[in-house]
């Protein structure tokens, strides 16, 4: 009789959390993070179902490093000149849960005088 090894445990548990596919659409201010790349598609998953909009901006730092702190301060809130929109909704909260399937637009506010 065999026993499942570590691996095959983590890789089951990794394929049981809860999963999210988010397309990230990137303003220009932020694509020197991404290679140019406009839209960025990630699976996400999470330890609490569902994933959450952390969860994803984690998932998309992980990606493409340093772009979460353009978008989120130092103390875990949305920067004041950014505006996240989940579906066409405005996102306020980084525990605003995402359906299985989402578009997450980042929107970078432009000033000058």
């Amino acid at each position: 009789m065999s026993t499942p090894s570590k691996r095959s445990e983590g890789a089951r548990r990794r394929s049981a959390a809860p999963r999210a596919r988010i397309d990230f659409r990137i303003p220009g201010l932020l694509r020197s993070y991404t290679n140019g790349a406009e839209r960025i598609t990630l699976d996400v998953a999470s330890e609490q179902p569902p994933p959450r909009l952390d969860d994803a901006l984690a998932a998309l730092d992980a990606r493409c490093p340093g772009l979460r702190f353009r978008i989120i301060d130092e103390h875990a809130r949305i920067r004041p000149h950014i505006k996240l929109f989940v579906d066409g909704t405005q996102a306020r909260d980084l525990a605003s849960p995402l359906p299985a399937s989402a578009e997450v637009i980042i929107v970078g506010a432009l000033s000058g005088g």
